[in-house]
This record gives structure tokens, sequence and C-alpha cells, in this order.
């Protein structure tokens, strides 16, 4: 199992998403990798990073990936995401099989939902998907599949209301079980990378007891 420290960083209350990839410079923010490649028959493993901080009630995530091919056909939040370029952040804040799925297409669409494995999981109502800030480096336009190399960045600002299961107000000092994921499952070369390895016959992501472990730094 993986773990992960989550630095804290001080920052202005209105954080734009085109400006976490500044911010975390300027934080010296550590890039980690998702490489794990789980399952033989999905070999491909384009380059994969990400690095997250808090600001005590927000999460500033920034991903960069390079592969042979990008896709961005969900034109709608709440949409088929993981089918384009997706990375997506899977996290259970009390450890337990309660857990979120946000996911994010190369060009800023996204979907979150909530709840147990197998139980009922509610999208995340729309005043929520509309509070998460997002940046895409290739624009928030639509696109089929585009063949070629590209190197693409995704910022996300998170408030900590967005898990809306929850009644988190500041994450510092919380320990949560997490998993990073990078996914294309109709790109020209399907993939299914994880951050924490996943020890499954086939591939799947809404596994809670393979996720790794986040801590939150307090300051």
């Amino acid at each position: 199992m993986n773990t992960l420290c989550i630095k804290k960083i001080q920052a202005v209350a209105d954080i734009s998403a085109s400006q976490v990839p500044a911010l975390l410079d300027k934080a010296q923010a550590e890039w980690h990798r998702i490489d794990t490649v789980n399952w033989d028959a999905y070999p491909y493993k384009p380059e994969v990073s990400f690095r997250i901080v808090h600001t005590g009630d927000k999460l500033l995530v920034h991903y960069r990936v390079t592969e042979e091919s990008v896709r961005a056909v969900a034109a709608h939040d709440d949409g088929r995401v993981w089918e384009d370029s997706c990375c997506e952040f899977f996290v259970s804040p009390d450890g337990n099989d309660v857990y979120y799925n946000l996911e994010c297409n190369c060009g800023g669409t996204l979907l979150l939902h909530g709840g147990q494995k197998g139980g009922e999981r509610p999208s995340a109502p729309v005043s929520v998907l509309e509070s998460i800030g997002r940046w895409a480096s290739l624009g928030r336009t639509p696109f089929e599949e585009q063949v070629g190399e590209r190197t693409w960045e995704l910022a996300l600002v998170v408030p900590a209301s967005a898990f809306f299961l929850h009644a988190i107000t500041d994450f510092s000092g919380l320990v949560m079980r997490a998993n990073f994921y990078k996914c294309g499952d109709l790109l020209r070369t399907p993939h299914f990378l994880s951050w924490s390895p996943i020890d499954l016959p086939r591939p799947q992501f809404h596994c809670p007891q393979y996720f790794g472990e986040i801590r939150f730094a307090e300051d």
C-alpha cells in the first residue's frame, strides 16, 4: 500500500484552477507517478504524474500526462469521462467503504459520485460539480481522438464541501485512504494505470481495499 503526505500551503481564498501549477511550483510540491500496470492485457504505460497540496479547506491537484493519443468526447459533467483521456482520484475520507470517485478528462469535464461499492452511489449535485475549478491545457472544447504523442496538463481546485456525503471543513491533520488513476477506455490503446497497486484479475478501480493512505499536514 502506497502512502503520501499532502503538504499544506497558504493561499488566497479565491484560487482559480489556472493558478494551481504556478502555486505548486512555488510550494515545491513533489511529483508522484501513476505508473503501476496491474493487468498484463493492458501493458501500455503513458507517462503520468500528479502533485497535490491542500490549503485547509481546498485540495489543489495538478496532473501532467504524455500519451500517444488524446480524446475528450464527453461534453458535459457526469458523462462518460473514463472513456476519454482521463485522470481520476478516488478517496475514502473515513477509511471505510464510503468513497468518492472524482474523474476528469483532459478537457476538464468531470464526474463525482459517492457512496459504498455495490450500493447507491449518487452523483454530486450540480452546485457541487460547479464548485470544482478546472483548468485544462488542451482547452475546454470537446474533441474526438487525436492520434500522435501529446503532453497535456489538468489542474483542479476541489473544495472540502465537494465531499457531499461528509461534513469536512478542514483537511488539516486528517488521514484518508485513496488511489489515483489514469485511464482511457476507448482510446486506440486502452490503459488502466494506478498509483497504489491493485491485485485483481481484471481492470477495476472501484476497489477501496487497495487504496493507499494519504495524510494531510497540519501546517
